[in-house]
């Protein structure tokens, strides 16, 4: 899909996850092989299967199925007799075909937290004074008038924060101390609960011959050391191994599903193939055992407020170990037989892509 279809799917989005009828819409979909019958099935298990829930999923899905998507789509709310939601989208095609300005996303104003060189009476201009929150940093809205270069130069300011202490014992409890808690209780999250959550390991190694992926060799080690590490870190463990796509989903939402009350944190952890994937937020996708892609914002989604209520406010991790899509791979780098690494020594810087896999 071309960037000015997204940003008019994009433009409409509220619109249509709140009026979008989707219930009529999967086999005029399918009929159009706009999704497949696996990819209709997953955007009905999209969050908690609401109809709001499903409309969100098929209207982020369809910016990855091509360049005629949304026309086909347009099509198909009309055989469906949404004509009214059909009727703006087709509007808006026509209108940034005769002028691409109508469609283009305006530029926010800037938001700077702090400019050097410039005094606060510099930037309160004429709304006059106002009183600043202690310990809270509070952001000015500049106006073009104000934006000279040779002024400006933001600079971003960050609360420190007590970095972790690691005792040895594998342990959270060090990092929120008592007397860090009560000074910093909006910057860290607290991690007392035992069990401390639940931690899921996608192990993909094996692939079907039609998917022409190799399989990942070295990955099952990998696995292994992550459910040791998580384990001493007082996480519940559960590894799965060679998912399909629609298996992985499934087994993503049912740990969405669980109570997460008594928890304070989770985990996901995906070993596998992955690509390149249009998203929002969360760029790339990973591969099912059948060569199918997951793309990283849905595995992230399905984890949100609606589809995994008891997580609310808590922190909730994804380690993703793929490749990037089609690029070069990183040169080895040999050791000398007189200098080995002993497993305590520290590791060498990661680049900030990594295209290899172990």
């Amino acid at each position: 899909m071309d960037e000015a279809d997204r940003q008019i799917l994009r433009r409409c989005r509220v619109q249509l996850v709140n009026e979008l009828q989707v219930a009529p819409l999967w086999d005029v979909l399918l009929t159009r092989q706009l999704f497949t019958p696996a990819m209709i099935e997953d955007i009905q298990h999209a969050g908690s299967g609401s109809r709001s829930d499903q409309a969100r999923q098929l209207v982020i899905d369809l910016e990855t199925r091509g360049s005629q998507a949304l026309p086909l789509f347009i099509s198909c709310l009309e055989d469906t007799d949404q004509n009214k939601l059909a009727s703006v989208l087709r509007v808006l095609r026509q209108a940034e075909k005769q002028n691409p300005e109508v469609i283009r996303p305006q530029d926010p104003m800037p938001v700077v937290v702090r400019v050097l060189g410039l005094t606060p009476e510099d930037l309160r201009g004429k709304q006059g004074p106002s009183k600043a929150t202690p310990g809270k940093l509070a952001p000015v809205v500049l106006g073009p008038e104000q934006l000279w270069p040779g002024k400006l130069r933001p600079e971003v300011l960050r609360p420190e924060m007590p970095r972790p202490v690691d005792s040895g014992s594998g342990r959270f409890s060090d990092v929120c101390a008592p007397e860090i808690s009560k000074q910093n209780a909006d910057l860290a999250y607290a991690l007392n609960a035992d069990p401390c959550g639940h931690c899921l390991i996608i192990n993909n190694v094996n692939f079907c011959l039609e998917s022409r992926l190799t399989a990942r060799t070295g990955s099952n080690i990998d696995c292994e050391k992550l459910r040791q590490r998580f384990h001493l870190l007082h996480f519940m463990v559960e590894v799965k191994c060679d998912l399909t796509a629609k298996q992985m989903v499934q087994a993503l939402v049912e740990l969405a599903r669980r109570d997460h009350s008594a928890l304070d944190c989770c985990v996901v952890v995906v070993l596998s193939h992955g690509c390149q994937a249009s998203h929002l937020q969360f760029p790339g996708a990973v591969y099912g055992t059948d060569g199918c892609p997951v793309a990283i914002e849905r595995i992230v989604n399905i984890f949100n407020g609606a589809g995994c209520p008891s997580l609310g406010g808590k922190p909730k991790l994804f380690f993703i170990q793929a490749c990037g899509g089609a690029a070069d791979r990183d040169s080895p780098v040999p050791l000398a037989p007189e200098d080995p690494v002993s497993p305590r020594s520290p590791l060498p810087p990661v680049p900030s892509t990594v295209t290899s896999e172990l």
